[in-house]
Formats: C-alpha cells, structure tokens, sequence
C-alpha cells in the first residue's frame, strides 16, 4: 500500500543552507514534498497560509519574523502543522521556548541525513495517526466553530480569518458550515448580529443606533440600519421606539 505524501515548507536565509535543507528533506523519503521556500518568518507564514503544509522546518534567527514569531504564529492560528527546528545554535532556551508551542524535534545544523530522516520519519508517524475528519467529526468542528462565533460576533471576521483560526481552507470549512448548520458563515454571524442588536435596542434605550451597530460588529451605521431592516422590516430606531 502507497504511503500518505504530506507536503512541506523551509524557512531559512541562507540561500545554501535552505537549498540544502530541501534536497535533504525529499532524498531522505518520499513522504514528504517541499512546496514553498521562505528567507524569514513572514513570508514562511504568508506560504503557509496559502498553502497549509503539513509541516513547517524553520531557523531560529531569521530577519523580519524571527523563527520563535513564526512558530508562534503557527501555533495560534495552524496548530495542525508539524514543526521541526533546523538551528545552528545548541541554545537551550530556544528549544525550551519551542515546546511551548508544541515543537517536537529541534536539530542542529549542519543537519546529518540520517538525523533527519528519522525526524521525519517521527514526523509521519505523527500525522498519520490524526484521525480523519468523518461526518461526526465535521459536525462537532462545526459546533465548535458556532460556539467561536458566538464569542466573537463582534469582531471584524471574515471567512478567510475563521477557516485560518480552524485550519481549514476557505472552501472546504464553508462546505461543511452549510451542511451542518443549514447556512453560510457569513449568515449565521449576521443573525447572531442582528439578534443582540435587537437585545441592546430594546433593553439600552439609551445608546444610540451607530453605538449599537458598532457594539454587534458593523461599523457602519448605514449599513447595520440596512441589515437590520432586511431582517426585521423595521429601522433600528423604530425597532427601540
């Protein structure tokens, strides 16, 4: 039976260090396909959010995004992907900065073939034991994503930044969200908007409808008023006569 192929990004500035890092990575199994390179943390991040590897090997020191920002970020927002640290500093501090976010393997460069290999062979190991997302499994990420939303309605969320904050891609979180709840991400926000704005209006005659609107996440009062009268058939400020 064929092995699972993940695919992989490198983050390194130097440009003989990352070439060979790459070739490494590939001639050392054939379980692991290296689809983007990076000079410093914040393009390694911008590849991976676009391309959603399985597994990110990054230098500590780099500029713009240092390696201990881009796994940081990583964790909060992809916490889904592998990370393996490819320094060459033996520093303690570093590897014990890393655990915090879940780094596994941390390895000295010049980096021994055989050392990688058996890191990545851990690496494989590791994801190919996460469970695959069946029905049940969608429909409770799809709890969890309501109960996200509940929580953070107010804020200014696009579909991009909600299927980043659950790893998902775009599409396939999108795909999902309408199966199991019946609606599109967007209404479903615009409803719990809309629902606490009529809470506010009825119960905090005092505040004023931009205020309102700005409270449930629409900063534009044009707009909330719009919405709201699209939901209710009333202006928000007929709806707190």
């Amino acid at each position: 039976m064929s092995r699972n192929r993940y695919t992989a990004i490198v983050a390194e500035d130097e440009d003989l260090i990352r070439s060979g890092l790459i070739r490494k990575i590939e001639e050392s199994q054939r379980s692991f396909s290296v689809v983007g390179e990076a000079t410093h943390g914040g393009e390694a991040f911008e590849l991976i959010r676009q391309l959603q590897p399985q597994l990110l090997v990054t230098d500590i020191r780099m500029p713009v995004m240092d390696g201990l920002q881009l796994i940081q970020e990583v964790h909060k927002y992809y916490p889904r992907t592998a990370v393996v640290i490819a320094s060459g500093y033996a520093d303690f501090e570093y590897a014990q900065l890393a655990m915090k976010f879940n780094v596994r393997h941390y390895v000295l460069k010049p980096v021994k073939p055989k050392e990688l290999s058996d890191v990545l062979d851990d690496v494989y190991a590791q994801l190919s034991s996460e469970p695959v997302v069946h029905t049940n499994d969608s429909e409770k990420t799809v709890q969890h994503i309501q109960h996200y939303l509940r929580e953070h309605f107010h804020e200014d969320i696009s579909l991009e930044q909600l299927a980043r904050q659950f790893n998902f891609s775009s599409a396939y979180l999108s795909k999902i969200f309408i199966k199991h709840a019946g609606e599109a991400p967007s209404k479903y926000i615009a409803a719990l908007r809309i629902n606490e704005a009529k809470r506010l209006l009825q119960h905090r005659k005092d505040l004023p409808v931009k205020a309102v609107g700005e409270l449930v996440g629409y900063a534009d009062p044009f707009y909330f008023s719009r919405l709201f009268k699209q939901a209710t058939g009333m202006t928000p400020r007929e709806y707190q006569k």
